[in-house]
């Protein structure tokens, strides 16, 4: 038996008895990871700068604070999220009966994280999926193997011992956990991975839920605050070195205020030192980025405002890849078409805001976009007309670090939902009950079937019909009275 395998079956015979506790009783239990993850912050900054050269801010705003927060609210939330529904049933047609729909767990979900954000991404989905009951098995990235045994070791000796699995090793173990037994798989990554997960979780008929990649948009209005809009798209485009599925990767600037709008984020980028935007993580990375820069300058398709040696400051990092500003006037190239997942903002011109939302949408990706005006209550048109799964009104891409705020997007940018309750509908499944009182020998609608039984069922179709007039439906009221004694005494 393979290691997932043998984790898959041991998360299982832990997850029983786990999913029967009250969810009270679950949250009492995992709140303690809070603490842990803020007491154990500048060991999470210092693993996190070792592995991946994240810049300490970034790991303690992004990483760490935000990962207490979101335990904390799951741990509030988790018990009125369960809380069963009472059907409303028909006293006609289903008599003293009473049906209740709750959530049980999935049992076991098999989880593939990346390396960008190797603390936050994989707690926003075990604190979910533990809370509401199920056992897991985490694979995280090759890349940062020292962050995700940090992970995993917040649990220790808090959760039932194998209830939560560290799977280590490279994509080939990450590709058998959907033939190891689990119930879900939920991978964060790239698009080409995502499609091998999604078809080999559909082999085994489980459910997947994909977040992928990002092609984000900003779109600058004529009226946005110029000051703000660079300021926050500076940073949307390059913190974490633009290694974000929710990074600004493209800007559409309406022209009347598209040269102050880029003279203003030249003059900004220019102020960034090499510890403000930390390297990429790996070669093959820094090559894609390098591709999309180099191939759209050679074919003429953009030209760079802030070129490497302006930008970014002196790294001794061969993996460091300054913050680059090109303006853009061809999008039939790599660098607007496909995922850069690195510290680029390719700025483009527009005639007016229709058009920067129709070249906004005109992606393969749908994950996040922002807006950036004075007048937000002007815009619901826009904001209505955009394609993603994640809108922002004169910010960007943070609203990931909000446990109550749902994370999904559309297209390549996959399916599927992180954060808030809505993320439960993967982590639980429905479970109806029904409880029937009736006393009676059997039930209207039981053998044996009668010409009285048809007249009953023709005056209910009557009386539910919305067309059917007052005269009919009295008449309608009077054939059950005279029907229902004959039928229930066996006619």
């Amino acid at each position: 038996m393979s290691e997932a395998k043998t984790m898959v079956a041991a998360a299982r015979a832990a997850q029983q008895a786990w999913g029967e506790k009250p969810p009270f009783e679950r949250a009492e239990i995992v709140a303690k990871v809070a603490d842990r993850v803020l007491a154990r912050g500048d060991e999470i900054a210092s693993t996190l700068a070792e592995e991946f050269g994240k810049p300490a801010a970034e790991s303690w705003l992004s990483e760490v604070v935000p990962s207490a927060d979101l335990v904390r609210w799951w741990c509030s939330e988790i018990e009125g999220a369960l809380l069963p529904e009472e059907a409303e049933l028909d006293p006609i047609s289903f008599p003293k009966k009473e049906g209740v729909t709750d959530r049980v767990a999935c049992g076991v979900i098999g989880v593939i994280m990346p390396w960008n954000f190797p603390v936050a991404l994989p707690l926003r989905t075990l604190i979910p999926a533990l809370l509401a009951g199920n056992g897991v098995v985490f694979k995280g990235s090759e890349i940062t193997p020292k962050t995700n045994a940090l992970v995993a070791s917040l649990f220790e000796g808090i959760l039932p011992p194998n209830l939560l699995g560290h799977l280590e090793g490279d994509g080939r173990t990450g590709a058998e956990l959907p033939t190891s037994g689990v119930d879900l798989v939920v991978f964060t990554g790239s698009v080409a991975t995502g499609r091998k997960v999604a078809v080999a979780c559909a082999e085994e008929l489980i459910p997947a839920s994909l977040e992928l990649g990002g092609k984000d948009a900003a779109i600058v209005l004529a009226d946005a605050n110029l000051d703000r809009a660079a300021h926050g798209i500076v940073w949307g485009a390059f913190t974490n070195a633009g290694q974000n599925c929710a990074s600004i990767e493209r800007v559409y600037v309406v022209e009347s205020v598209a040269a102050a709008f880029t003279e203003k984020v030249v003059a900004l980028v220019k102020t960034l030192k090499a510890s403000d935007v930390g390297p990429l993580a790996t070669a093959a990375q820094k090559a894609i980025v390098t591709r999309h820069v180099d191939g759209a300058v050679a074919d003429g398709k953009a030209e760079v405002l802030v070129a490497q040696a302006e930008a970014g400051g002196a790294s001794e990092n061969p993996l460091h890849y300054a913050p680059t500003v090109l303006k853009v006037t061809d999008e039939a190239t790599a660098l607007i078409e496909e995922e850069s997942f690195g510290p680029l903002l390719p700025i483009v011109v527009v005639k007016d805001a229709e058009t920067a939302v129709a070249r906004a949408n005109a992606s393969k990706f749908g994950l996040t976009a922002s807006i950036w005006t004075k007048k937000p209550q002007k815009i619901e048109g826009l904001i209505r007309s955009l394609r993603c799964g994640v809108i922002t009104v004169n910010n960007h891409a943070f609203t990931g670090a909000m446990p109550m705020a749902p994370w999904s997007g559309v297209g390549l940018s996959g399916y599927g939902v992180t954060n808030s309750r809505h993320a439960l509908d993967a982590f639980t499944r429905p479970r109806f009950v029904l409880i029937d009182r009736n006393n009676a020998k059997r039930e209207l609608w039981w053998y044996p079937y009668t010409e009285t039984l048809v007249g009953i069922a023709k005056a209910l179709a009557t009386l539910k019909r919305s067309d059917s007039g007052i005269f009919a439906k009295i008449g309608a009221v009077f054939t059950l009275l005279k029907l229902f004694p004959k039928r229930l005494g066996g006619g």
